[in-house]
């Protein structure tokens, strides 16, 4: 009885990458809170910031976590969870407290995030724009961790202007890793280091 070859063939659908997702919920989250901290709205709209952190933020730098697993990012999937859960700790905290009030537990627990979210920062290898996305994240949970231990009205001031540079950077960081991911090559600039660059993406995408 002749035998006969089998050919296998395996398709690779290499998963594009989550971060344009997670920071671009970053980006609109972080700007409506440090407008509510600077008071360019009343207090009370610290509400709405609550419900888009628990609603839109949280549940899409969660998915954006996983899908950054699947990719065999771990920095994207452990930074990204990290920001989710605080994000949605930040949400709940402001529904259940007055609004313009300040809250010492919601203080230490933004410190002790920061310093848990410098290590992707550290992680991030060449990747210099994201990581400098989570560092000016990590500086906007301890600048407003120490707002809400002291309630300096300085400190606020402070949280949240570093709060609006943060959605800005991460509004472009959001674009310069959607360009790239949709046309197959950096656009805009990503300052991604040689090191970085030769490794190429992490899992399989980069023997394709």
């Amino acid at each position: 009885m002749a035998q006969q070859d089998l050919a296998s063939r395996v398709f690779l659908r290499p998963i594009a990458t989550p971060i344009p997702l997670g920071f671009m919920a970053l980006a609109v989250t972080t700007s409506v809170f440090a407008v509510v901290e600077l008071r360019w709205i009343p207090a009370s709209q610290g509400q709405t910031a609550a419900w888009m952190a628990l609603l839109i933020t949280a549940p899409l730098q969660l998915l954006a976590s996983v899908f950054g697993y699947l990719a065999r990012d771990p920095v994207a999937g452990t930074g990204m969870a990290f920001l989710a859960g605080s994000w949605a700790l930040t949400g709940m905290e402001t529904l259940k407290a007055p609004p313009g009030s300040t809250s010492q537990g919601l203080g230490v627990a933004l410190i002790a995030c920061a310093a848990a979210l410098l290590i992707p920062v550290f992680s991030a290898g060449g990747k210099r724009v994201a990581a400098l996305v989570m560092a000016l994240t990590a500086a906007r949970f301890a600048l407003t961790g120490v707002a809400q231990l002291t309630g300096a009205d300085t400190m606020r001031v402070v949280a949240a202007a570093v709060g609006l540079a943060l959605g800005v950077v991460a509004l472009y960081a959001a674009l310069a890793f959607e360009l790239e991911g949709a046309r197959g090559a950096e656009i805009l600039p990503l300052g991604r280091t040689r090191d970085a660059t030769s490794h190429g993406e992490p899992g399989v995408r980069r023997r394709l």
